[in-house]
């Protein structure tokens, strides 16, 4: 298939081509998917999104004074984030394409405040999602990463504290981890920030936009928002539980001093004067439009009905894993008091590999993350568990039984000889195009083709490889796949 044939298609064909294509994409409906994306079950959202979109996809953000409809929305919903985050009236902010730009943003903002750092440092938690390490890597901020607990997986106060140094531009905290649905101890850690000078972020992309709701239903567990001292800026993203289509986040500062060196603002050429929040400078009207639209029609009634539902989805599936003796819930998973949405858990019987696991729930229709080994905390499964899954709990704890039993009559997914070896022994700066492609096609992957239906050998080596070479694999995986078509 050609994207652009020598005639144009008519527009029925193109959508059945399109229709064609995603038949081979996982359920982004139907509570069967735990990651990726956030469904909520509202009858008639989508249509709504849609419409909403399509009423602003041509409107260009770049300048407000040409498309005030989308600085009108911008500044609602930043305003409803920051009422429901208990911000203070000088709370600023902007809505970002996704939780890694609002991260990029937070980060930048920090590092420039101090221009007369050389050499600026960033103090997170080893737990902390990877957008983090990206903005370190693409601003040349250096990270001092703190390793969590392996027990209770949750990050010592007292080394995030002793890990500031006077070159410390941010201190990072996540309500909650995305892995193990960890929220981390945000009081004490900014604390130890401002004592220090030192601003604290709080990265609550995937449950600043739940967990006040859960607070209103009783849920405890440590503060987060900007009702802490100390914390200076939070990330919220709308497409997750916002449940607004994707490309829309929130990024939050305590006052604008704060915001202010997120701006890049450039005159110097003969052309219109660029000044942008965002990393973006054209912005398409459609996301935004799309989640205000969301938040408009379902209201804050609705979410905290969608939180509760979400509630009882977690407390249900994390019996449901508690209840089957060949397996084991990580701290913050517990049926009982749940610390965020996230159910995660792994193998208490050395016959049950959780890789063989994942497969067989897919191959009963129930997608679920496979995680790695990581500093002392064994391979796990997350779930990533929204309002859409709780009318399907009975049915995931059948499909689980079963799937426990035929993963153990199945036995540990088998590093196919000598690739064992090879990553014991390999340097990530030697592989090579071909090497790679050489164990992709040993592990049932081709460029041309779908990935094999069982996974679990992939992450079987995946997991025996040492962060540094898996992730370096993974890039020069992505980018065999990642070529043009048509050439």
């Amino acid at each position: 298939m050609d994207a652009l044939p020598p005639a144009g298609i008519p527009v029925d064909e193109v959508l059945a081509e399109l229709t064609q294509l995603r038949r081979g994409d996982l359920p982004t409906h139907g509570g069967r998917l735990f990651a990726y994306v956030f469904d909520p079950a509202v009858p008639g959202l989508d249509d709504l999104t849609a419409q909403a979109y399509a009423l602003s996809a041509h409107t260009n953000g770049l300048d407000p004074t040409a498309f005030p409809s989308i600085l009108a929305m911008e500044n609602m919903i930043v305003g409803a984030a920051a009422r429901l985050l208990q911000a203070p009236e000088t709370v600023v902010g902007n809505l970002t394409s996704g939780g890694t730009e609002s991260v990029l943003l937070a980060v930048k903002a920090a590092r420039d405040s101090r221009p007369a750092l050389a050499h600026p440092r960033m103090v997170v938690p080893s737990s902390a999602h990877p957008a983090f390490a990206k903005a370190a890597s693409y601003l040349r901020v250096a990270l001092d990463v703190v390793p969590v607990d392996p027990e209770t997986l949750r990050v010592p106060v007292e080394d995030m504290a002793n890990a500031i140094s006077p070159s410390t531009v941010l201190v990072v905290c996540s309500a909650p981890a995305y892995p193990y649905g960890i929220v981390d101890p945000v009081p004490e850690i900014a604390h130890a920030a401002s004592e220090r000078g030192v601003r604290c972020h709080v990265d609550a992309c995937f449950g600043g936009w739940l967990l006040p709701y859960w607070r209103r239903l009783g849920v405890t567990g440590p503060d987060f928002d900007f009702s802490v001292p100390g914390v200076t800026s939070i990330s919220v993203d709308l497409h997750k539980y916002g449940y607004s289509p994707k490309g829309v986040s929130v990024l939050l500062h305590r006052d604008a001093a704060h915001r202010t060196p997120q701006y890049f603002g450039y005159a110097d050429w003969p052309g219109y004067t660029m000044v942008n929040a965002t990393v973006a400078s054209t912005r398409g009207g459609g996301p935004i439009a799309a989640a205000w639209a969301t938040l408009r029609h379902i209201g804050d009634a609705g979410y905290l009905d969608l939180a509760s539902r979400t509630l009882d989805a977690v407390r249900s599936l994390a019996a449901a894993v508690s209840a089957v003796e060949a397996l084991r819930l990580l701290p913050g998973s517990s049926p009982d008091s749940p610390e965020a949405s996230v159910v995660a858990f792994t193998s208490a019987d050395p016959e049950l590999d959780v890789f063989v696991l994942a497969d067989e729930l897919a191959a009963r229709g129930w997608h679920v993350q496979p995680q790695m080994s990581y500093d002392g905390v064994p391979a796990s499964v997350h779930l990533s568990v929204t309002a859409a899954v709780a009318p399907h709990t009975d049915a995931f704890a059948d499909a689980l039984g079963e799937a426990v039993a035929a993963a153990r009559a199945h036995g540990a997914a088998i590093v196919p000889t000598g690739i064992g070896d090879l990553l014991g022994r390999l340097d990530p700066a030697a592989l090579t195009p071909e090497l790679v492609r050489s164990l992709a096609s040993g592990l049932g992957f081709s460029a041309d083709s779908a990935p094999p239906e069982r996974m679990a050998a992939v992450n079987a080596v995946l997991d025996a490889a040492p962060p540094a070479l898996r992730a370096r694999l993974l890039v020069a995986f992505m980018d065999l796949l990642q070529r043009p078509h048509g050439r």
